[in-house]
C-alpha cells in the first residue's frame, strides 16, 4: 500500500460499516454483482458477502490483501488461492446464529400437525456448532426430546479428555427416533466426515417415523433429488428449506413441495447482521494493526447500529416470535425468479429476548 488512505470495496448490504471504513479509506458500496475484476484491480480491501467468488478470477492481479465475509461461511473463498497469494481472510462464525435457530423453531411451530405442540417433538440436531448448540439448548428449554450428531465435535471431546459436551447420537439413530431432523453443518467434500450432500437417498430410506426435514445450513448439503424422493414415497412428511442448492436458480418442483420456502434469509436479523458487521471490522483492524505504514485505529459501528442484548439461554413458545413465515413462504413460491431481490431487501427482524 503506497500510503495509509486504503481503497475499499464493500458488498452495498452490509449495514453500518461505510462511516468508519470512510475514517481509514475511500469506500465504494456496491451490489455484488458489481464488484468485478476491474474493480478490484484497485482495491486493497474487500468487505463482501456470499455472493461474491473471492478467487484468481477475480482476484489476479489485484492489491487486495484483505477479504472479510460478514458471513458464517467462507465456501466462496478459495482459501487456498488466498493463502498462497497472503490475502487474509476472516469471516463473522455465529454471528447469526441465534436468527437461524430462531427460524429452526419458527418452522417446526408453523408447520405443526393439529393437536400437537413442540414439546411433542423428538428433534434430531446433525452439527452442535454456533447454530446448532444455541437450537439444542432453546429446544430443550421448550421441552422437545434432542438428539445430537456432531463426529468432528465428539472426535474433539475425545482427543481432549473431557466430558462430552452432549450424549451423541449416530445418524442411523437421528434417522430413526426422530420426528424433525434438521442440519447445521459447514459444506465440506474431503474431510473425515464430508457433508456434501450429507441428506441424500441412502439416508432418506433409512427414515422411520417420516420426519420433517429442515436445511438453513448450505444448500448441498441436501441433495434435492433425494428430499423429493422422500417427499413422493412418504418417507419425509415436510421440508423446510432457506438454502437451497444451485440459489438463486433454486428447483421449482422442491420450491413448490416445500411447507417453509425462504430465499437464504434464515439469518437475516438485526442483531445477526450488526454482530457480522461489527466482527468484520475487527479482524480488519488488528489486520491492519500487523501494518507498520498503518496507525492503528478502532473500527466501531455506526451510531445508528441496534444494541446487542445478551443471547438468552432459554426461549419459551411465545417468545419465539417471527409471525411472518408462511407469508414469506407464500411470497417466494409466488415469484421464485426474485429470489435474490427479496434476499437484498429482507426486513430484518428482531431475534428472540
Amino acid at each position: 500500500m503506497d500510503s495509509n488512505r486504503l481503497r475499499i470495496v464493500t458488498d452495498r448490504n452490509i449495514p453500518f460499516i461505510e462511516t468508519p471504513l470512510s475514517q481509514i479509506g475511500d469506500v465504494r458500496m456496491l451490489p455484488a454483482g458489481e464488484i468485478t475484476p476491474e474493480v478490484m484491480a484497485e482495491a486493497d480491501v474487500l468487505i463482501t458477502r456470499t455472493r461474491t467468488r473471492c478467487d484468481a478470477l477475480l482476484l489476479e492481479g489485484s492489491p487486495c490483501r484483505f477479504i472479510g465475509t460478514a458471513t458464517i461461511g467462507t465456501d466462496h473463498i478459495d482459501l487456498p488461492w488466498c493463502r498462497s497469494r497472503g490475502i487474509t481472510v476472516a469471516n463473522a462464525p455465529g454471528c447469526n446464529a441465534p436468527a437461524v435457530a430462531q427460524w429452526v423453531l419458527a418452522a417446526i411451530r408453523d408447520t405443526l400437525p393439529p393437536g400437537r405442540s413442540l414439546s411433542d417433538i423428538t428433534l434430531g440436531v446433525i452439527g452442535a456448532g454456533n447454530v446448532g448448540s444455541i437450537l439444542i439448548r432453546w429446544a430443550r428449554s421448550l421441552g422437545m426430546k434432542v438428539l445430537v450428531n456432531d463426529p468432528p465435535r465428539q472426535q474433539a471431546d475425545r482427543d481432549s479428555g473431557s466430558e462430552p459436551a452432549y450424549r451423541y447420537s449416530t445418524l442411523d439413530e437421528i434417522a430413526r427416533q426422530s420426528d424433525v431432523i434438521t442440519v447445521h453443518t459447514p459444506l465440506t467434500r474431503l474431510t473425515p466426515w464430508p457433508t456434501f450432500h450429507l441428506i441424500n437417498r441412502e439416508f432418506v430410506d433409512s427414515l422411520t417415523r417420516s420426519p420433517m426435514i429442515i436445511n438453513a445450513a448450505r444448500g448441498p448439503v441436501t441433495d434435492t433429488e433425494a428430499l423429493l424422493y422422500g417427499l413422493r414415497t412418504g418417507k419425509i412428511s415436510a421440508i423446510a428449506v432457506d438454502c437451497w442448492e444451485g440459489e438463486p436458480a433454486i428447483n421449482p418442483e422442491l420450491l413448490q413441495s416445500a411447507s417453509i420456502a425462504t430465499p437464504h434469509i434464515a439469518g437475516y436479523s438485526r442483531e445477526g447482521k450488526t454482530r457480522a458487521s461489527q466482527m468484520v471490522l475487527d479482524a480488519l483492524g488488528k489486520y491492519l494493526s500487523t501494518l507498520p505504514e498503518y496507525d492503528g485505529a478502532t473500527l466501531r459501528l455506526q451510531a445508528d447500529a441496534p444494541a446487542l442484548p445478551p443471547i438468552p439461554e432459554t426461549i419459551t413458545p411465545d417468545r419465539i416470535g417471527y409471525p411472518t413465515l408462511l407469508d414469506e413462504t407464500k411470497a417466494l413460491k409466488s415469484s421464485p425468479s426474485d429470489f435474490e431481490t427479496m434476499r437484498n431487501t429482507y426486513p430484518l427482524r428482531p431475534e428472540p429476548v
